[in-house]
């Protein structure tokens, strides 16, 4: 099946892509590689899951909020290269904001992880780092980067 039939098939919308918050580019292509710059949890402007995990936001919450930035990353990644010159995702970059005695980071990271693997199938396998910083903009609790192997385009 095609993402866009995976999307549907599995009951999930792309929010609208989200303005770059300074003086960068949201995709940056180069050769074959396309770089997505960090996604919040944003939904079509709104801005969800803020605040730390394991204090104000339950690590069920940061599996969500990290489903909605993998979400955006889409549809960065749609916007600017389109589904159908995907080859694969290559990494991902977690970033996650927590309580000091939160210690479930690789379940939150799983909320984006699974959601390429359901989308895209087999060309969303990849590998990932984790990590865990002091704070966030906005005070988002968890954020996300890709990169993918495209087609010439």
């Amino acid at each position: 099946m095609t993402a866009k039939e995976n999307l549907e098939r599995f009951g999930y919308e792309l929010p609208s892509v989200s303005k770059p918050g300074g003086s960068y580019i949201s995709v940056n292509v180069r050769a074959n590689i396309a770089y997505v710059a960090i996604q919040f949890p944003i939904c079509n402007e709104a801005y969800l899951y803020q605040g730390r995990l394991g204090n104000e936001i339950s690590t069920e919450e940061g599996c969500r909020a990290m489903e909605l930035c993998a979400l955006n990353v889409l549809a960065q990644i749609n916007k600017h290269v389109g589904f159908d010159n995907i080859v694969g995702l290559n990494h991902l970059d977690v970033y996650f904001q927590s309580g000091t005695a939160w210690d479930e980071s690789p379940i939150v990271a799983d909320g984006a992880s699974d959601l390429f693997v359901k989308i895209l199938e087999d060309k969303g396998r990849h590998s990932r780092a984790i990590f865990g910083v002091e704070k966030l903009p906005r005070n988002f609790s968890v954020g996300l980067t890709a990169s993918f192997t495209i087609m010439a385009i």
